[in-house]
């Protein structure tokens, strides 16, 4: 058995504010600390109820460097770094049987939800055929394309919520509750850390019983982005054209791999600023 689990940083335990997510910033170490051990606690899950599974972790926030390598549990492969195919679900292929998202966050507008936001700071929102879609809805889209169900996510009760209207016989854990975008009511990390750990086993024992997030191509993709500048660059990219709205740009996709890819793309656009 082949296990992906994709991990984040907002929706772990306690953590509430963006200088605990980011580097150099107050409790960032610290942060990063508790999102291995959360994510430590999902491979002994796994490996408890399939202890000859392979286990893939994909360091999946930022800049994919974030989990301490010397510290995850080494019979768990890590995926870091970037750019790399497939963003925050590299390592993911055909051969995946389950994938389990820990420390996931909700997408901006989807709150109150801790440090929600949709794929970094400058994208406002993707649209698929009209549907708001975030990173949970984009990962679990392109598990499915792989023939991978997401079968578990760890976050807030925003992120919870947001897995369990697409698929709801995957599980979650909910951590924290939100109270806002910086705020929450949070479980002591040592119970989160259990009840993930549990999760993690059933969610694996389980997962041929969890539907597929499938959509069918060709997708109608509309991407809000928060600069203007980013606007003018994203056109550049051929297929890509201005929607109505200023901050609006749309494309056609053939599936979903590729509308993943573009809206990726449009990620990395935004991280530029006018030379």
């Amino acid at each position: 058995m082949k296990v992906l689990i994709s991990a984040d940083m907002e929706g772990i335990s306690g953590i509430v504010h963006p200088s605990e997510t980011n580097p150099g910033g107050y409790d960032y170490e610290r942060g990063r600390a508790r999102m291995t051990a959360e994510v430590n606690a999902a491979v002994a899950g796994v490996l408890e109820a399939v202890p000859a599974a392979e286990v893939l972790v994909a360091d999946a926030h930022a800049s994919f460097r974030n989990l301490l390598p010397e510290e995850l549990d080494r019979r768990a492969r890590l995926v870091r770094g970037q750019p790399r195919p497939l963003g925050m679900l590299a390592g993911l292929d055909d051969d995946t049987d389950a994938v389990l998202f820990v420390g996931y966050h909700a997408r901006a507008g989807g709150g109150p939800g801790v440090l929600a936001h949709t794929i970094g700071a400058g994208i406002l929102d993707v649209r698929l055929d009209g549907r708001s879609t975030g990173e949970i809805g984009l990962n679990a889209a392109l598990a499915g394309f792989h023939g991978a169900p997401v079968v578990l996510i760890t976050g807030d009760d925003a992120a919870c919520a947001e897995l369990r209207e697409l698929v709801p016989a995957a599980l979650n854990v909910a951590v924290k509750r939100a109270l806002g975008q910086a705020a929450t009511v949070a479980l002591h990390p040592d119970e989160a850390r259990d009840q993930v750990h549990r999760a993690a086993a059933k969610a694996v024992r389980r997962h041929d019983q969890v539907p597929l997030v499938t959509l069918t191509g060709p997708l109608k993709v509309e991407v809000d982005l928060y600069g203007p500048y980013t606007v003018d660059l994203a056109v550049l990219v051929p297929g890509v054209t201005r929607a109505p709205g200023a901050r609006t740009v749309a494309f056609t996709a053939a599936d979903v791999a590729e509308a993943y890819r573009l809206v990726q793309l449009l990620a990395q656009l935004a991280l530029i600023t006018p030379g």
